[in-house]
């Protein structure tokens, strides 16, 4: 058995084009869709991201606006800025461009962005509806999960599930969405014991612990769902022989940048025994766009009462 790779580059794409057909009913009632997305400071990497975001608006015919304040500011001026773009009735959704400054204080600017706006999924207010199952926005990149499974066919009803991880932005919100998909969850984290043997009885595993190739093939179940969320860079020609032997792709990658990006599965140990399986990069990570956009549409009709 060799695993069927989910391609979330395709899947993305597919999700896009919704979004711009979606864009133009809303253009045709008048209704132009807004992003704001906000940048503290010049990490180049985030900057990267911002540029990518503002470039997808615009394919996707969504108004995009860069706020990019500098890594001086503080948190209460932060604040202001997002109360602005909370009463700018041209935005629908708000974006904080994370990881912020270390002196900024997250959470207090993350809970100042208006819920209705938070395409981000990240406000306790949409974070308790759901939890409660009703109709938010979700984070992007669970949300995003759970899209390419169901287009890929993935059976989640009655299924067993193991999240590894239970970060606020992904494991917690993954494993909510897929008990609401009616399987049975398991979250497990960096305490969890006797690890492989809790994976080892999964139907779906979603790998979110930011731990390089940790999970090899005595972890998955033959026949098992792996989903990988994991972005770790590595740099280590040996470390690249090892994961990926003579992969011209990868080498090239590498031999190009001087790193690679690597999720937390063993791509190769675990394809002969997983039925399904995402790759990183390619896999994921598209899907994380194509679902910010798709919330910005959503965020565009709830707060206007609007059926999308």
């Amino acid at each position: 058995m060799s695993a069927t790779i989910i391609n979330g580059a395709k899947i993305a794409e597919t999700v896009k084009a919704e979004v711009a057909a979606d864009v133009k009913r809303l253009q045709e009632q008048r209704i132009q869709p807004g992003l704001a997305v906000v940048l503290v400071g010049a990490d180049a990497a985030s900057s990267s991201y911002v540029d990518m975001k503002a470039r997808t608006c615009q394919k996707l015919g969504i108004t995009s606006r860069k706020v990019i304040l500098p890594e001086s500011i503080t948190t209460p001026e932060l604040v202001e800025e997002v109360r602005r773009l909370n009463e700018d009735d041209g935005i629908d959704g708000i974006l904080i461009q994370l990881p912020l400054p270390k002196h900024i204080a997250k959470h207090e600017v993350l809970e100042m962005v208006d819920p209705r706006k938070d395409v981000d999924g990240f406000h306790s207010h949409n974070l308790g509806s759901l939890l409660l199952g009703h109709e938010t926005l979700v984070a992007c990149t669970p949300s995003g999960v759970m899209e390419m499974m169901r287009r890929s066919g993935v059976e989640i009803q009655g299924a067993n599930a193991v999240v590894l991880g239970r970060s606020d932005d992904v494991g917690k919100p993954q494993a909510v969405l897929l008990m609401h998909a009616n399987a049975t969850v398991t979250i497990c984290h960096s305490k969890t014991r006797h690890l492989a043997d809790i994976t080892r009885q999964a139907d779906i595993v979603v790998a979110a612990m930011g731990r390089t190739a940790m999970l090899t093939r005595e972890y998955i179940k033959p026949g098992a769902v792996v989903m990988d969320v994991g972005t770790n860079k590595v740099a280590d020609s040996a470390t690249v022989e090892r994961l990926f032997g003579k992969d011209e792709s990868r080498w090239q990658d590498f031999n190009k940048r001087g790193y690679i990006w690597v999720g937390d599965v063993d791509e190769r140990a675990v394809m002969p025994v997983a039925s399904f399986l995402t790759q990183v990069p390619g896999g994921v990570g598209p899907m994380t766009i194509a679902m910010l956009m798709s919330n910005t549409i959503k965020a565009a009709c709830m707060r206007r009462g609007l059926a999308c």
